[in-house]
């Protein structure tokens, strides 16, 4: 399961409208090799189902997950930050040892 808090919920509703994306384009989550911590987060809209996609629903918002990408991300919550100390999506990953300063990299 991978979570979405109220404040990433208003944010990806925001960018959905912004870009002109209608409600069938669903947030994909993809854990790709790079960063400084060895592994890296993708998000992005997508309006197509993979036959080997997992569909989470939280608030109202699909997340599409590989089966790949799963493995990195279960028990995870996708929040938003607008603060000062940063700006963005941020994971909040329980299956992380170890991640990068700025929240983008991490590594099991």
């Amino acid at each position: 399961m991978i979570n979405v808090t109220d404040k990433a919920k208003e944010k990806i509703v925001s960018l959905r409208s912004e870009e002109g994306k209608s409600t069938d384009h669903n947030i994909r989550v993809l854990v790709q090799g790079g960063g400084c911590s060895g592994l890296m987060y993708d998000l992005k809209f997508d309006a197509e189902v993979q036959s080997s996609d997992e569909i989470f629903e939280d608030k109202g918002i699909k997340i599409l997950v590989d089966k790949k990408s799963l493995l990195y991300l279960l028990g995870t919550t996708l929040d938003f930050s607008d603060g000062l100390n940063g700006k963005g999506f941020q994971f909040i990953n329980p299956n992380a040892t170890r991640t990068c300063g700025c929240g983008e990299s991490f590594a099991v």
